[in-house]
C-alpha cells in the first residue's frame, strides 16, 4: 500500500501490517469517511511520547515566570458556609 493512510475497512483486514509499518515506517493513520479518526503508533513510540522528564517541581522551577514577581500565596480566607 503505498497510500500513506489506511482506511478502517483496510486496517480491519490488514492489522498485523498495519502494526507493522507503524514499527518499522512510523505513524499510521486510519480514516473514517475520508477523515482522520485515529493514527497507530507503535509501543517504542508511544513510550517516548509519554515518558516523564523531570518532577513538578523542576518544570515549575524552570517556568520563566519563576522570577517574576508573580505574587502565588493562598488566600487565607475562611471557607464559605453551604447549607447541605
Amino acid at each position: 500500500m503505498d497510500d500513506p493512510a489506511w482506511t478502517v475497512a483496510e486496517a480491519k483486514a490488514k492489522f498485523s501490517q498495519v502494526i507493522e509499518r507503524a514499527q518499522s515506517e512510523g505513524p499510521q493513520t486510519i480514516t473514517r469517511n475520508g477523515r482522520v479518526a485515529a493514527v497507530l503508533v507503535s509501543a517504542e513510540e508511544w513510550s517516548r511520547k509519554v515518558r516523564r522528564i523531570g518532577s513538578l517541581a523542576d518544570f515549575l522551577a524552570a517556568s520563566p515566570l519563576k522570577d517574576s514577581g508573580l505574587d502565588v500565596r493562598r488566600a487565607l480566607d475562611t471557607p464559605r458556609n453551604i447549607d447541605l
